[in-house]
Formats: C-alpha cells, sequence, structure tokens
C-alpha cells in the first residue's frame, strides 16, 4: 500500500479544504497542475547549492536539471529551492559562520513546507555538514549530491592542486623565487573548471565522508563536475532519492555509530581534512549520535594512509575517480576488517554489498592496506594545560619535519620550542617578520582569538608561515598551535582545533611570546612549561580582546555556538530531533 506523504497534507486535505485550496492555489502560477500536486506522488526537494557566489557548487544549478529529470521518470515531483550560500575562500570573516546558518536555515524549510523527501546538493567545505546536520534533525528521506572536483590543474608541467598550490605559493613568493604575478599564475592554473577542490581539502574530505556514511550513491563523491558521469549520477541520484521516500528510508536508519566510526577511518585513510574533525562531531550530534575524544585515537590513529592525493600525496582528484574514488579505499579497509560494513545505505544495499569489486587496478593512487604510504595516518589527540583537546595531522608530517622536531636521540616523539605568540591573522602578518621576536628553527608559532567565539566562527589561520627570513634559509614549516583551523589542502603538520578557545578562558589565553611548549606525541600532551602560580598571576590580566560582532548574526552565533572539541553546534537545537515527523500547524 502506497503510504501517505507528509505533502498530503498540505495538498490533500479533505478534513481542510480550504486550506488545500489555499496551499494550491499559487502554485498554479507557474505552471504545476492541481492534479500532480494531488496525485500522491512524493514531493522531493533539491537544496540547491549553487549560486554565483559559490563557485564551487555552481555546477549544480546545471545538474539540477538532471536531478529533476531522474526524480519525474521515477514518478516524483521535483521542487527547488535555494540554501543559504557558504562559499569557504571568499566569506569574511570566515565561511565557518554560516554552517549553522545554513543549517537552521535548512531545517526550517524542510520542516515547513510540503516536502516528502530531498536531495542535498555539496560540494564547497561546509555545504556538506550543514546539510547533512539537517537532514539528521528533521529526519525525512534524504540523499547526497556531490558537485565533484574540479579537474587537475596543471602549470609548466606539473600538477597544481587547489589551495595546496596557494601554499607553497606564498613560500616561494616569500623566499623570493617567484614575484607577485607568477603567485597569482600559479594560484589560477590550481582551478581549471567547475568543481570544487580538486585536492583532498575539506571539500573532497567531507564529500567523501558523506560517501563513507552510506548517505550517497556509490561512487559519487570523486567524479569531477565536468564529467558526463556527474551528470549521471545526478540522474540517478533523483530516480533513488524518489525510491527512498516511497520505502520511507531516513537519515536516522543509517547514521550510526558505526557509520561515524567508519566515517573516522574513511578520513584517515584517504588523508582527510582536519576539519572533519568538528563536521563529523556536529553531525553525529545532530543524529544522536556520541562519538567520544577518546574515539579518534582508539579508532582513527592506527589506520594506514592509502591515498596518495594532495596534500599528503603527489596527486589529484582525476586520477583518484579514476583510480575507483571512495569505494575503492573503502574496499581494501573492508577486506582487512577495519570497518562495520554490515550497515545500510542510501542504495538500499549494505556497505559490503556497495563494495563488492570495487579494488582499485592504480596502485600508484590507491596503495594496498598491507604496504601504505604511511601506517599511521589518523588525527593525534593532545592536551595539557594550553588547552583540553586539539588534533594534529600526521599523515602531513614530512620527513624534514619529524627529522628536526621528533628524533632526538632517546627522546623520540618529543620537542620543546619558544612560543611566538599572535593574537589573531592580523597581528601575525604585521609582526611575523619583525626581527625583534628574533624567530628561529626552534620557535612554535601560536594564534589565539581565532576560535569559534573569538573570530567569530574559527578561522583557517593555524597554518602560518615561518618568517621570510627563514624560509629563504630553505626552512618551509615550523611547529604551528591555535585554537582556529587551517586549510585542508594545507600540507602543516599544526596542533589546531584548540578547545576551549582563548576567548573563553582556555589556556592559550594565557600563554605570553618566550614561553617554553612542551609536545610529547608519545602521551599526547601539549604544555606550557609555567608554575600554576604564575598563570594564575596571569589571569588577573583578564581574557585577550578579540573582535566585537559586526552583524546580528555574529552576535547570535557566538551566544549559541559550543566549542570544536563538541562540533561548534548551536548548542541549542541539539535537543530537536525527527521533527518532520510531527506536521507544523495551519497558517491560516
Amino acid at each position: 500500500m502506497t503510504r501517505r506523504y507528509r505533502s498530503q497534507d498540505w495538498f490533500d486535505n479533505p478534513d481542510h479544504i480550504d486550506m488545500t485550496a489555499l496551499y494550491l492555489e499559487r502554485f498554479m502560477n507557474y505552471g504545476i497542475t492541481p492534479d500532480e500536486l494531488r496525485s500522491g506522488k512524493p514531493i522531493i526537494g533539491i537544496a540547491q547549492s549553487g549560486s554565483d557566489i559559490s563557485p564551487c557548487n555552481r555546477i549544480h544549478l546545471e545538474l539540477a536539471k538532471r536531478v529533476r529529470d531522474g526524480i519525474r521518470d521515477a514518478g516524483g515531483i521535483p521542487m527547488e529551492f535555494p540554501l543559504h550560500p557558504i562559499f569557504e575562500n571568499c566569506r569574511r570573516p570566515t565561511a565557518a559562520i554560516d554552517r549553522n546558518l545554513a543549517y537552521m536555515g535548512l531545517v526550517e524549510i524542510l520542516h515547513g513546507y510540503p516536502i516528502d523527501a530531498v536531495v542535498l546538493t555539496t560540494g564547497c567545505d561546509k555545504t556538506t555538514p550543514a546539510q547533512l546536520m539537517a537532514a539528521a534533525t528533521v529526519d525525512i528521506p534524504a540523499i547526497v549530491l556531490s558537485g565533484g572536483p574540479m579537474l587537475d590543474g596543471w602549470l609548466d608541467g606539473e600538477l597544481v592542486g587547489s589551495g595546496a598550490a596557494i601554499w607553497k605559493g606564498r613560500r616561494r613568493l616569500a623566499a623570493g623565487e617567484i614575484d607577485n604575478e607568477k603567485f597569482l599564475e600559479i594560484a589560477a592554473a590550481s582551478a581549471p573548471s567547475a568543481g570544487h577542490c580538486n585536492t583532498m581539502g575539506t571539500a573532497s574530505t567531507m564529500n567523501a565522508i558523506a560517501e563513507a556514511l552510506g548517505m550517497s550513491l556509490t561512487g559519487c563523491s570523486a567524479i569531477p563536475a565536468p564529467y558526463r558521469e556527474r551528470g549521471q549520477m545526478a540522474y540517478e541520484t533523483g530516480r533513488r532519492i524518489v525510491a527512498m521516500a516511497e520505502q520511507d528510508i531516513r537519515p536516522s536508519s543509517i547514521l550510526s555509530r558505526d557509520a561515524f566510526l567508519d566515517a573516522i577511518v574513511t578520513n584517515a585513510a584517504i588523508g582527510g581534512s582536519t576539519n572533519a574533525q568538528q563536521h563529523i562531531m556536529a553531525m553525529a550530534r545532530h543524529a544522536g549520535v556520541e562519538i567520544h575524544t577518546e574515539d579518534w585515537m582508539k579508532y582513527g590513529h592506527d589506520v594506514p594512509l592509502l591515498l596518495n592525493m594532495q596534500p599528503s600525496g603527489k596527486y589529484l582528484g582525476e586520477r583518484f575517480h579514476r583510480a575507483g574514488g571512495v569505494p575503492a579505499v573503502m574496499w581494501e579497509l573492508e577486506q582487512n576488517g577495519l570497518l562495520r560494513s554490515d550497515r545500510p545505505t542510501v542504495t538500499g544495499k549494505s556497505l559490503k554489498e556497495n563494495l563488492v569489486n570495487r579494488e582499485t587496478g592504480d596502485r600508484e593512487m590507491i596503495w594496498p592496506f598491507a604496504a601504505p604510504l604511511k601506517s599511521k595516518a589518523g588525527f593525534f589527540v593532545l592536551s595539557g594545560n594550553l588547552f583540553d583537546f586539539a588534533i594534529m595531522k600526521t599523515s602531513v608530517i614530512s620527513d624534514e619535519f619529524r627529522a628536526r622536531y621528533l628524533s632526538q636521540p632517546g627522546n623520540e616523539g618529543v620537542f620543546e620550542a619558544r612560543a611566538i605568540v599572535f593574537d589573531g591573522s592580523d597581528d601575525y602578518h604585521k609582526r611575523i617578520n619583525d626581527p625583534s621576536l628574533n624567530i628561529d628553527e626552534d620557535c612554535i608559532l601560536v594564534i589565539r582569538g581565532a576560535g569559534p567565539i573569538g573570530w567569530p566562527g574559527s578561522a583557517e589561520v593555524v597554518n602560518m608561515q615561518p618568517p621570510d627570513a627563514l624560509i629563504k634559509r630553505g626552512v618551509k614549516n615550523l611547529p604551528t598551535l591555535g585554537d582556529g583551523r587551517q586549510s585542508g589542502t594545507s600540507d602543516s603538520p599544526s596542533i589546531l582545533n584548540a578547545s576551549p578557545e582563548s576567548a573563553v578562558g582556555g589556556g592559550l589565553a594565557w600563554i605570553r611570546t618566550g614561553d617554553t611548549i612542551r609536545v610529547d606525541l608519545n602521551n599526547g600532551t601539549a604544555n606550557m612549561l609555567v608554575d600554576e602560580a604564575e598563570i594564575e598571576r596571569r589571569k588577573g590580566d583578564g581574557i585577550p580582546p578579540f573582535p566585537a560582532s559586526q552583524t546580528p548574526w555574529q552576535q547570535i552565533y557566538r551566544s549559541t555556538v559550543g566549542q570544536m572539541q563538541s562540533g561548534a553546534v548551536m548548542e541549542l537545537a541539539l535537543e530537536y530531533r525527527n521533527i518532520g515527523e510531527v506536521l507544523p500547524r495551519h497558517n491560516h
């Protein structure tokens, strides 16, 4: 028997025929017929994340046509609507404030309008978690359609990866190896087509995570945006969401603790972005799933790096797709017992069934589990008197960095460094080349005021480069630490996402330039070597100042957000679960 859809309470409700007339009337003005809306077919929303100010997602303006085709052919009624834009590269003061705003807006749309199921169009970093957070809150059938990465960038016969090229280019600029025009040429070459980052930055990471969770069709995330397979995937996604609506397959049946643990494992194997930590936590909490701090080390740290993709490796997104994409990596993990693969997915099959015959044929791109690029590639979790929680991305620790800082005979994995403290990125850019700071190889660069409340939103500023003088001497990286984030495309082994942040009185508020910091990866600690009495005295100086809110949303964001350790979510929103189950009141 065909189930009754929530949209029928709007369009086919004989108990409130006056309201039915009101709801139907205005939809007529662009040509939909009453028979369509009253047919009992599911109304499928398309959450449109593409726009001219979201270039990484703009491909969805075209892909939505194929989604519509798939929905219609499968017997559904498509309705496209806009998502609040989130564009990482251009949004100031940071796109991080918009993840929770887009989440809240999508929740209201899915709850308050006659939508029975939804296609979530994702791409740029936070467009994926924002929509999955909302889908978990409302809990109507939902499926992710990734927009896909750009084509590989090339310049002077070499691969040029988006984001990663910027960080490498600015070091070359500081070293005097290139001029401003060459720097801009490198940046332009790294973005050769429609799509999101072609590196394993946060965009590729979060779309891979959506697939790992089981929320998109198998093989969806890595298809480059311009490829014909991307349009084909859009069509199949449209068809599949209609079946999901008919079968009432909801996020709550897919987003289990097992699914999130598999996401943590997959993130390590692909060398995923450090931003995955807060987004996985946010999605899990909105899904009502407990992910504990120790889970990152227990399940994720000992996972080998299998994907040879920038910034942790050599290649870019096109080759990843041709090598088999996320399913090929997960096949390696499943074959070696690291996944909980009997769990359900949006395909209607188990993860194990989705991964049958998915072994890669390209062992330069996806390395075998038994002979990986690195043996332990997951995030390393740290704590101490500087913070209760922070992470370090181990897959980008270079041989050079390890030799300089983590290989002292008899004290391997431990280093001490003199802190150089900056209050926000303006302070860093103003003073990083100040010779009076006497920054050398034995220093650690510290940035604070960059967390969810201090910035606001948390900013990608922790991957600070050394002063120009050191770069010219060949020192490409110094240890860095902060309560903000860093780009997922960065190759810096920073200690970041520190919680609690300095703006709420975390330990970073009390550190001073010249203090010694001791980082011990054997024990998972990071401490300033300052006695407790001195720290208490410094607290009398007060929390370092941070900018005032500039917009109403910034003030609301600051008043509702938690720390990055727990996902930087709107804490008040967590009590709302499965809200699509109870229909909202009529409006007249």
